[in-house]
């Protein structure tokens, strides 16, 4: 025998899945979690496809106030972007709600003591936020095209319209996963969640011009990130988008979505430390 022969072997280093692989498992865990409950996403359908038909006819008259809207455009039309930001600002706030219960059931301390890739964890959690907005942002424009709304912007408006309903989903689902890891409790996400989200939704052009608003209202809304979404589905869906107030605007939900990534993905080692 030779030295070589007699010397311990080195033990062969096992590959960790990648951080695709750990996103791809934990989307596919909870879409079946979401398979199982069909009726909960019906469910969050009501409310939006509610405010898109009661207030597309309370309210359709509004677009004749002298510089409301585009000429030619009825009111359900001005509104779907609005209502479609709505169904994903709302879903990605409750998002957080998921976190909530691995860390009840102690699922969350099982995945925190494991390899498991924690960017990973939170972009599972945006990608299957994303589709799941995507698909509902879908049946709500099925709904105002079938009540009559024509979109002249065609299939790259639309395209362009779930691209900020991605943007702004990953914005908030990234906020709430957050405020979950950070707060621990649902009644305090629940509160929280109301706090943001009815203010950021009435302090924007979603369901009124800003421009027919007080000034107050206008400065505000420019910081407002569920306004720039509103903006970036509104120029896609238009005959006549422009460019650069549709692109300036999906560039700042692209900046902020990164920063609340960054966030949540921090607040996990927060948790880790205080647990």
């Amino acid at each position: 025998m030779t030295a070589a022969t007699l010397a311990p072997s080195r033990p062969l280093r096992r590959t960790g899945p990648t951080f695709l692989t750990h996103t791809l498992l934990l989307t596919g865990r909870q879409l079946r979690a979401a398979w199982r409950m069909p009726a909960f996403l019906v469910m969050n359908l009501v409310q939006p496809v509610i405010w898109l038909l009661l207030f597309g006819q309370l309210f359709k008259s509004v677009i004749e106030i002298p510089g409301f809207g585009n000429a030619g455009q009825s009111y359900l039309e001005y509104l779907t972007p609005g209502v479609v930001m709505m169904l994903a600002l709302f879903g990605s706030a409750w998002s957080g709600t998921v976190y909530i219960q691995d860390m009840d059931r102690g699922v969350m301390d099982r995945f925190l003591t494991s390899p498991t890739n924690r960017a990973a964890m939170i972009v599972s959690t945006l990608v299957y936020q994303s589709i799941l907005a995507v698909a509902q942002s879908l049946v709500v424009v099925g709904i105002a095209f079938w009540a009559g709304a024509r979109f002249e912007g065609g299939v790259v408006g639309i395209l362009l319209l779930l691209l900020g309903v991605v943007l702004l989903t990953a914005v908030f689902c990234s906020l709430s996963n957050a405020v979950a890891l950070l707060a621990r409790e649902q009644t305090a996400l629940i509160g929280i969640s109301q706090l943001i989200t009815l203010p950021l939704m009435f302090l924007s052009s979603a369901i009124m011009n800003t421009k027919l608003s007080p000034e107050w209202v206008q400065n505000v809304a420019a910081y407002n990130p569920f306004e720039w979404a509103v903006i970036v589905g509104r120029q896609a869906l238009s005959a006549t988008p422009d460019w650069s107030t549709l692109w300036f605007h999906a560039a700042l939900l692209l900046a902020l979505a990164v920063v609340m990534a960054a966030w949540a993905t921090s607040a996990f080692r927060t948790y880790q430390r205080t647990t």
